[in-house]
Order: C-alpha cells, then sequence, then structure tokens
C-alpha cells in the first residue's frame, strides 16, 4: 500500500509529541520520587529531633535542675525547658519543636534554625491542632507518632515522642516541611519543562512548514505534468528543496531526452513512409508494366499481321488493336479509382435497400454458378457516400462471386453497435492465400492469373476516406471481408 510523505511526517510529527509527553511525564516523576525521598529524609531527621528531645530532658531530670528541683511542672522553669530544646535542635536546620504537658498545654518551644529577622519563639497557629492532636495521641499510646499532611505544594511532618521523668503527661515534638514544589528543584523542573516544550513547537512548526512545501511543490509538479502531453514534458522550475530538486531535474532531463527521441522516431517515421511510399511506386510501377506489356505485345502483333496481310486481316488488325485500347483504358481508369479524386460526401442512407440493390447488380452473375446473395440488416440507417461505398462493396461481391463455390449463399451484412457501423460480404470460399494477405489491400496484389489487384486496394481507399478501415476478419467457416466505418455523432 502506498504511503504519502505528508502522511509519514504528520505521524513523526505526532511521534515527536506523544516522546515529549513521556519525557515530561518521567521527569515529573523522577521529580515525585526526589520529593519522596526527602520527605522520608525528613521523617527520619525529626524521629532523631525528637529521640534528641527525650535525652536531653532526661540529662536536665537527672541532673536535679529547677527552681526547687522538684517533680512538678510548677516546679520546672519553662526557660529551662526552653533551653533543653534549643540544645536538642539547635545544629538541626528546619526543625522547630517544644515540650508539652497533656497534649494540651505548651511548656517549651524553640526554633533554632530559624531564618526570619529574629528568633520565633510562638508556635505556628495554623498547625497548632495539629500539634496538640500528634502529642495527645503520643501520650496515649506511649510510643512516638508521626503524623503527615500532604497538600499541593509541600509535606507537613510532626513527630512527638513521650517525655521520661518524675513530671507525668509530657511529650516532646518536632516539626518541619517538605516543599515539593520550590527552590532549585522546581525551577530546574519548569526549566527542563520549558526548553522540552519550545523544541517540541520548533519541531512541529519546522515538519509543519515542510509538509506544507512539499505539497505544494508536488502539487505544481503535477499540475504542470497533467496540463502537457506525456510526449511533451515541460520544464518544470526549481523549488529550493535539495532532495526534491533532484527529481525535478531528473524530470526535466529525462523530457529533454524524450523531445530528442521524438525528434529522432519523427525523422525515422517519415524516412520509413518514404521507404513504404517508394516501395508502393515501385511495385505499383511494376504491375503497371506488367499488365501494360502484355496489350502492348498483342497489339504489335496484331498490327504487324495487318500490315502485312490484305484488307481483311487490316480490319480484323484494327478491331482487335480497338479491344486491347479498350482494354488499357479500362486498366488506367481502374488504376485512377484506386485514389477517388472526388471528395466524401457522407449522408444517411438506409442500409436494407441500399444492399439489396447491391447484391440484385450481381445476381445474374452469381446465378450463372448458381450461387444466390443474401442481404441482413441490424439497423436500419448509416452515414456514408453512397457511390464510394457502392464500389467498394461491388468489388467484394465480384471477389466473393468468383471465390466462392457452386450453389452457395453470399452474404451482405450492416451490423452496428452504436460506435461503428460494419458491412461485410460472406462467402463459403477459402479465401485468399496466405502469401499475398499481408499486402492483398495494395494495387497489383493478386492471386488469379486473369485478375488485376485493383479491387481490394480499391475497397481499402473507401474505408480509408471514410475515416475507417478495410480487414479479412476471422469468423470460423468461408471468408469474410468487412469494412468498419465509425458512427459520427448526430
Amino acid at each position: 500500500m502506498a504511503r504519502s510523505l505528508r502522511g509519514r511526517l504528520v505521524v513523526l510529527l505526532l511521534l515527536l509529541i506523544v516522546a515529549a509527553s513521556a519525557a515530561a511525564a518521567l521527569m515529573f516523576g523522577l521529580f515525585r520520587q526526589s520529593a519522596a525521598a526527602q520527605a522520608g529524609q525528613a521523617q527520619a531527621e525529626i524521629g532523631r529531633a525528637c529521640e534528641a528531645i527525650q535525652s536531653a530532658y532526661q540529662i536536665f531530670s537527672m541532673g536535679g535542675r529547677g527552681r526547687s528541683g522538684g517533680s512538678t511542672t510548677d516546679e520546672i522553669s519553662r526557660q529551662d525547658l526552653t533551653a533543653v530544646v534549643q540544645a536538642a535542635l539547635k545544629n538541626r536546620t528546619g526543625i522547630e519543636g517544644g515540650i508539652r504537658l497533656g497534649g494540651d498545654r505548651r511548656l517549651a518551644y524553640a526554633f533554632p534554625t530559624y531564618q526570619g529577622a529574629g528568633p520565633k519563639t510562638d508556635e505556628p497557629a495554623a498547625e497548632l491542632p495539629r500539634i496538640e492532636s500528634v502529642n495527645r495521641e503520643a501520650l496515649d499510646q506511649g510510643r512516638p507518632v508521626l503524623s503527615r499532611y500532604d497538600a499541593s505544594s509541600q509535606i507537613l511532618l510532626i513527630v512527638a515522642c513521650p517525655l521520661p521523668g518524675s513530671v507525668a503527661g509530657l511529650t516532646g515534638w518536632t516539626m518541619t516541611r517538605v516543599f515539593t514544589f520550590a527552590g532549585d528543584s522546581y525551577r530546574l523542573l519548569m526549566g527542563g519543562i520549558g526548553v522540552l516544550l519550545v523544541a517540541v513547537l520548533g519541531a512541529a512548526a519546522l515538519l509543519t512548514k515542510l509538509t506544507l512545501s512539499w505539497s505544494r511543490h508536488v502539487g505544481r509538479i503535477e499540475a504542470a505534468l497533467q496540463a502537457h502531453e506525456v510526449s511533451r514534458l515541460p520544464i518544470l522550475p526549481v523549488t529550493g528543496e535539495r532532495e526534491l530538486d533532484r527529481i525535478v531535474t531528473a524530470l526535466n532531463d529525462a523530457g529533454q531526452r524524450l523531445a530528442l527521441a521524438r525528434l529522432r522516431a519523427d525523422g525515422l517515421a517519415r524516412q520509413l513512409a518514404t521507404g513504404e511510399r517508394l516501395a508502393a511506386i515501385g511495385r505499383l510501377a511494376a504491375g503497371v508494366a506488367h499488365e501494360f506489356r502484355n496489350p502492348i505485345a498483342a497489339m504489335r502483333l496484331k498490327a504487324e499481321g495487318g500490315i502485312a496481310g490484305d484488307a481483311a486481316r487490316k480490319d480484323q488488325a484494327l478491331s482487335s488493336i480497338l479491344g486491347q485500347v479498350d482494354r488499357l483504358d479500362d486498366l488506367l481508369r481502374r488504376l485512377l479509382s484506386v485514389s477517388p479524386q472526388e471528395e466524401t460526401h457522407r449522408v444517411a442512407v438506409r442500409l436494407a435497400p441500399f444492399l439489396q440493390a447491391c447484391a440484385a447488380a450481381h445476381s445474374e452473375l452469381a446465378n450463372a454458378k448458381g450461387i444466390a446473395i443474401e442481404s441482413r440488416v441490424d439497423s436500419e440507417a448509416g452515414e456514408f457516400d453512397p457511390n464510394q461505398m457502392r464500389s467498394a462493396l461491388d468489388n467484394l461481391v465480384v471477389n466473393a462471386i468468383q471465390a466462392a463455390p457452386a450453389n452457395s449463399v453470399i452474404l451482405l451484412a450492416a451490423e452496428s453497435d452504436g460506435a461503428s457501423l460494419t458491412l461485410s460480404v460472406h462467402d463459403d470460399g477459402d479465401g485468399p492465400p496466405e502469401a499475398i494477405r499481408e499486402h492483398m489491400f495494395e494495387p497489383f496484389v493478386t492471386s488469379r492469373a486473369d485478375g488485376v489487384g485493383l479491387g481490394l486496394s480499391i475497397v481499402s481507399e473507401v474505408a480509408g476516406a471514410h475515416g475507417g478501415v478495410a480487414r479479412l476478419a476471422e469468423r470460423g467457416a468461408g471468408t469474410t471481408f468487412e469494412i468498419v466505418l465509425p458512427c459520427r455523432p448526430s
């Protein structure tokens, strides 16, 4: 199945878009995996940070520090607990935390690595419900608890862990944020996708331009070729497309070679036609010489005998000479009729009466051999020159009478298929010998010793004058000669 260049370019463009979409999806997927890895690392970091608060508080409580070294929250200095949190988180970037009582009561808060203008001393109000919830859950379960809250651009991680010591209900907590679509990673992702988009758009524009350009050039070439004959290819202009111009150059070269070949072929055809005419003239001259030589020789003998004889022999010689002159005159008349000088006048002719009249004119000659002449038509009328066509059919009927066996039937027929009219003469004879069939429509070609060989040439000339053709048809037994005439539109 043939496939066009345009279709292939469109498929290439679609494949490029699919590949770009897949690359973009892969980039997003890798970025998501990177964000997930960051979140996992942050979880581990805040878990260790909470353990650091546990360890710092345990050291603090074992050292008996506080206002009175007591075992109640009133006896513990908030400033001391804040110092515990500060010490546990001072080297942990982006992590904030504190100590709470019963999950709801704040005792200490610190964010040592805060990047603001000054130290941050207040818990984040927006996350306070989540902080309280995590601390209560850790207090209830007696073990560290992690809570994760995913948003569109960040992940919030909170860890709470019970604090061991003499004061019951204390928990430490830590919190951090992982920004999934921010910072250098996000800008790198957007930059990569932007470059990919620009590349895809550029490639799409280039492919579209290439497709339209090639389609336009191919359309012009096709129109130029369709406007000229195959034997006269035009000189196609270059397109500016290197690969396409190679085809254009090849077509132009082929057109020039074809034109030269056509000129040479025309010259050879003229030479061949001239040779055929000369050959025909030679055959005609040979035939004329042969046909004229016998009457001339006979007249010479008669004239010589008349001169040497008496008056009666002279009268007989003159009478014989006049007969030979009539024979020569008839021969010249038939020779001139091979190329009719009068113009062909086509008229509408009723076929049935026309063929019946042609058959009746030869009925006496046919009856002498016991031959019947019949006619058959399947069309009411035809259009041709009746005088010329009558002359052609007369020659075919006379030939058929001479070739047909005794007590047979000769059939004159007219058949039309809408495009052509065929007039035919059929007899039961063997037809012309194979040796002369190739040239039997040329003048002076005959197989009979007493024949002149002009009858079929007259038939061929009449058919050609009507734009048709005379031929020997292959129709089984017997011999059928046809005159096929094209039907002209009314």
